[in-house]
């Protein structure tokens, strides 16, 4: 029995320009951190029969991996090979559909299994870039690479998209008391509502596609901005300015409501702006590509009692911090125990 243990993510800045329909034509820009919230993967070959089952919010038992429904662990054991006889279970701190990217690390989770399954070793770069491959290329989904990257590496972390789709890959050091000072005063709220992220996405796909699309200058446009703002985020957070950081989200926000109409929803918007208004929040966004999931708040002052009024909306408070590693194994009951196999 391997178990694998990889964080969920929060994007900073430049969110929407790690697909390919933008940075295939401009190069891409994200800024994101992972927390301490995980994805939990466990793979345990059965000792008897030849079945493959799979648990999660369903269960599934085949005789091929080819009839199962669940497509990320098909293409994730059909790559390896494993075409029969493995048992796979997943559980999580946060549920899925709510724009932290979960999708990719149970890909991730699953893909970092299989490699301590089988000692074959490889750098994370390479672990990543094989869960790209399986989302984006052979299952054709419609989202970009950083939760890919974020799920492998966690930590504060930046990524530059090349036209040509590679990533190169950079942490930034903060001291831990402004690591502090950064979580104590941007706040993450659940807003009880769920979606798929690649139908928030489609209309930025569409748009950003075909120069003919009714909404492609606006889209575009909006991305280059977000890309620009992606970079001032990381030069805020960097100098240790996070009111700088704050009012930049705001204005981040602003343009990445543009790209589709399913990103905001009118009772956060509601709450957004009382929360501006009232309770010294500097600005915010819904975290991931939006249409649900979880609201994030930059609040210098006064955390108590916009906590409490969140509650009264029903958004309880979610407490994190960052988390330094991305996907790692947390247990090898095989017989042959090598964590931390996976370099940097």
């Amino acid at each position: 029995m391997i178990v694998t243990r990889t964080p969920f993510r929060v994007t900073l800045g430049g969110g929407g320009t790690d697909l390919p329909s933008y940075y295939e034509k401009y190069g891409g820009f994200i800024f994101a951190m992972g927390i301490n919230k995980f994805m939990y993967v466990v793979v345990n070959p059965p000792t008897i029969d030849n079945f493959i089952r799979l648990h999660y919010t369903q269960g599934e038992t085949v005789f091929n991996v080819s009839e199962l429904k669940h497509d990320l662990a098909r293409e994730a054991l059909r790559y390896h090979g494993i075409e029969e006889k493995m048992e796979v279970s997943s559980l999580a701190d946060l549920p899925a559909g709510t724009g932290v990217g979960s999708s990719s690390c149970y890909v991730i989770g699953l893909l970092t299994a299989l490699h301590q399954y089988r000692r074959n070793f490889i750098s994370l770069q390479e672990l990543a870039e094989e869960a790209c491959h399986i989302e984006l290329d052979i299952l054709k989904k419609g989202i970009g690479k950083q939760d890919q990257y974020m799920a492998a590496y966690g930590g504060l972390t930046v990524l530059d998209i090349g036209k040509d789709g590679a990533v190169s890959v950079r942490s930034v050091p903060i001291t831990s008391g402004a690591v502090s000072a950064f979580v104590a005063n941007t706040h993450i709220y659940y807003t009880g509502f769920r979606r798929r992220s690649v139908d928030s996405l489609k209309d930025q796909n569409v748009a950003m596609q075909s120069a003919d699309s009714a909404n492609h200058k606006i889209v575009s446009d909006s991305l280059h901005q977000i890309k620009e703002l992606g970079h001032r985020i990381l030069d805020a957070v960097e100098k240790e300015d996070f009111d700088t950081w704050g009012r930049l989200l705001h204005e981040h926000w602003q343009y990445k409501k543009k790209l589709s109409a399913k990103i905001s929803l009118s009772k956060t918007d509601e709450i957004y702006e009382r929360v501006r208004k009232e309770f010294h929040v500097l600005g915010g966004k819904l975290i991931g590509a939006g249409g649900g999931g979880f609201l994030m708040l930059y609040c210098p002052k006064g955390h108590k009692r916009l906590e409490s009024f969140m509650e009264s909306q029903h958004m309880p408070r979610l407490h994190y911090t960052i988390e330094s590693e991305g996907s790692k194994v947390v247990a090898d009951l095989s017989g042959n125990d090598q964590r931390g196999a996976f370099q940097k």
